[in-house]
């Protein structure tokens, strides 16, 4: 809980702090990642860097718990921080960091907003940052806890790849066994996994992939969408163009908490492009358990053929539309994905996944059509993007 004389200067001061996080947190990254290069090796994302994603994520994290502290002074955002703590987990956060980032990201709040930054409000804000790093310390230690690991972080393990499987021109799919004898934490459908991939100039890098299949076996499936051109694409054109069955692979434990959930509740599952993953991964699940349930599929793609894993969505289990920007042949959809008219169940629960935009709209329909908020999930590829309420 925020103290009243900090929560009086918060209030006061987060319209000029909010609309100058941009370029905070830019100054931020620069700073640090300038000062402590070796953080962009295994753990900071170049590409999200070079996208500006990672500093967009950040401010708006910044801001919504600022905002939650405010709005709800006797609650704790819990919703939007175990997003946050599984994405930190995913990629390795230690305690000792939250250090190293509150001393950068005071110094650039310091040097954008310059004497406005009295000790007052230096104090107050220091406060929010320790709400919300102390908050996420805990719930990561669970987290690494649960995943078989001390919060060092070290969730790392060797995969062999035991098939190459090509899905569409731009999309590929490992089949993945573990390499060693080490126990391995079982994977709920809809979680991610880190692979941690050596760069041709020596610097490793992350990147998160949405276990498309995980099942009792032993074996995982990842599938990776090639996106060239683009920065935050290098480990995926990587993988795409050097991994053969037979290679090893560095994965993290399985992580995320936008999981299937137990119940008898119809289901909803909403994508676009290669948001199908988790999809995917439940539907399996829901086939491998002999469930019952209703479950009405959605999916919007550019065509048939760069629609990545359509086999594994034609589950006879199912209830299914597809839209495709163009080739649709009935019953297949032509066009943008487009709610008009679809039942959606009483009750039903839904999970989402593909561009934010496609989501903020969809979500919206989807109140609108009488799901209930609390019960609409999404994942996000990337650095998180807070939704909203709306």
């Amino acid at each position: 809980m925020l103290s009243a004389e900090s929560a009086s200067i918060v209030r006061a001061t987060l319209p000029v702090i909010g609309a100058s996080l941009d370029a905070i947190t830019a100054r931020f990254y620069e700073t640090m990642l300038g000062e402590r290069p070796e953080l962009l090796d295994g753990l900071f994302n170049r590409g999200n860097q070079a996208s500006g994603e990672q500093r967009r994520a950040l401010a708006g994290s910044i801001a919504s718990f600022a905002t939650m502290l405010l709005e709800h002074p006797d609650e704790r955002p819990d919703a939007l921080l175990a997003r946050i703590a599984h994405k930190h987990a995913a990629v390795g956060v230690t305690d000792d960091q939250y250090v190293i980032v509150h001393k950068y990201l005071f110094g650039a709040i310091a040097q954008v907003l310059g004497e406005a930054v009295t000790a007052e409000v230096a104090a107050a804000w220091d406060e929010v940052y320790w709400l919300m790093a102390g908050a996420l310390i805990a719930l990561e230690a669970r987290i690494y806890a649960e995943a078989g690991a001390s919060c060092n972080g070290d969730t790392w393990q060797r995969w062999r790849v035991v098939a190459r499987r090509d899905e569409t021109p731009d999309t590929v799919s490992f089949l993945l066994r573990p390499a060693g004898d080490a126990p391995v934490l079982p994977a709920r459908p809809g979680q991610y996994v880190s692979v941690r991939v050596r760069m041709p100039d020596g610097v490793h890098q992350l990147r998160q992939y949405t276990l498309s299949n995980a099942g009792e076996d032993g074996l995982r499936r990842i599938t990776v969408k090639r996106v060239d051109g683009d920065p935050a694409g290098e480990v995926s054109s990587l993988l795409h163009a050097t991994v053969r069955p037979g290679d090893e692979l560095t994965l993290s434990a399985p992580f995320g908490e936008v999981t299937l959930e137990d119940g008898d509740a119809p289901l909803l599952l909403v994508s676009a492009g290669i948001g199908c993953t988790p999809m995917a991964a439940m539907l399996d699940h829901l086939v491998a358990t002999g469930s019952r349930r209703r479950v009405l599929v959605l999916h919007a793609d550019r065509s048939p053929a760069e629609h990545a894993l359509r086999e594994d969505m034609l589950r006879p289990a199912a209830e299914r539309i597809f839209w495709y920007e163009r080739g649709a042949v009935a019953p297949d959809r032509e066009g943008l994905m487009n709610l008009d008219g679809i039942e959606i169940p009483d009750g039903a629960v839904a999970y989402l996944c593909g561009p934010v935009p496609f989501m903020r709209d969809v979500r919206a329909r989807l109140i609108r059509a009488g799901v209930a908020a609390r019960d609409i999930h999404y994942e996000v590829f990337g650095p998180d993007l807070w939704l909203g309420a709306s």
